[in-house]
């Protein structure tokens, strides 16, 4: 059952913010767009420059806090609040048709997973945090808001959709409001404000990567068919065992007065395999009653070390190409991997 709530759940979580995010960014973008071309203008950041929104210099900056043009008015503010509260609103009404309705309710009550999945799941819920708090800043920026706002209404943004979301859990049966996933969200969120309040600028990138597994034993195939689905888009959501978390670090944000090339990061991940259920590798058929004891595939925890590049610091005058940029930068890109895990160091080749 654990394994069926957990799965369940990190689909509600993980694909509604993707979308979210999605939208967000498309909604800032297709502003931008409208614009008509501005004459340059400085910016507080340091020596950059600012051309239509978008920072020029040798080195751009990751989603640099950006003071905005003093001609915008509160309509876009008054536009992007409410577009927040429609998508909101409008997610979580479908969430409760899609999921909600269909389980029994229950008085409010915690439920502590923080013990499942080597922690993996709630490396994801940070992620998600991230992602929206970044989508939603972005928003923010074309709606006006000058940089400390646009930080602050971020990651509150995605920290409170989040939240609800939780909440929600707390009064079905078959989850629960879980403390764990509530300071996963936390520390995604503040990973995005503490840099833009720091550093006006992400130096350090939140990442997402997925390998769909296969066993040489058929039975961990079937039975990661029942826990994760067979599909490519359920595996990448569900399985655990298949997806690496990382923080892609950008090497000239750090070093500026080096000749590295602006777009190269180092990346660290986080993974897990071996996870045939939520705390043990122990299940019983549904079908049939037969209990299944797998105690022989091992858990492991593993890290990655890997070169990666930050999407956002290539220059491009193109706004939709800037848009693909944005999107892309919350993926790791596939590339050789040092991993590191029961005490042995293994070089991928091409790991993703």
């Amino acid at each position: 059952m654990a394994g069926t709530q957990a799965g369940k759940k990190v689909i509600r979580v993980f694909g509604v913010c993707l979308g979210l995010a999605v939208a967000q960014i498309s909604v800032a973008q297709w502003g931008e767009a409208t614009e008509k071309l501005q004459p340059k203008s400085t910016v507080a950041a340091g020596s950059f420059t600012l051309f239509n929104g978008q920072l020029s210099a040798d080195m751009p900056k990751s989603f640099a806090l950006q003071n905005t043009d003093s001609s915008v008015g509160n309509g876009r503010k008054w536009l992007m609040g409410s577009l927040h509260v429609a998508a909101y609103t409008g997610t979580l009404i479908v969430l409760n048709e899609a999921w909600y309705k269909d389980y029994p309710r229950s008085d409010f009550h915690t439920f502590n997973d923080s013990h499942e999945w080597l922690q993996v799941d709630k490396v994801g819920h940070a992620w998600s945090a991230y992602q929206l708090g970044r989508a939603s800043a972005a928003s923010w920026r074309w709606a006006g808001m000058n940089p400390k706002q646009q930080a602050w209404l971020g990651a509150a943004s995605g920290f409170a959709f989040l939240t609800t979301i939780e909440i929600l859990d707390g009064f079905s049966d078959e989850w629960g409001w879980s403390w764990g996933d509530i300071a996963a969200n936390i520390g995604g969120s503040t990973l995005f404000l503490g840099q833009q309040l720091g550093w006006g600028e992400q130096r350090i990138s939140f990442k997402f990567s997925f390998h769909r597994q296969q066993y040489e034993d058929e039975q961990l195939n079937m039975r990661s068919d029942e826990l994760f689905g067979n599909s490519w888009y359920e595996r990448m959501l569900k399985d655990y065992n298949g997806q690496t978390y990382w923080l892609s670090g950008n090497l000239r944000a750090f070093f500026p007065d080096s000749k590295i090339p602006a777009w190269l990061n180092v990346a660290v991940g986080y993974g897990a395999s071996g996870m045939m259920g939520a705390e043990n590798n122990i299940w019983t058929d549904e079908a049939d009653g037969t209990l299944y004891d797998r105690t022989d595939i091992p858990r492991h925890r593993q890290w990655y070390l890997a070169p990666d590049i930050d999407f956002t610091r290539i220059k491009t005058n193109k706004k939709w190409l800037r848009t693909v940029f944005f999107i892309a930068n919350a993926f790791k890109l596939p590339a050789p991997a040092l991993m590191y895990s029961n005490g042995k160091f293994v070089l991928q080749g091409f790991y993703f």
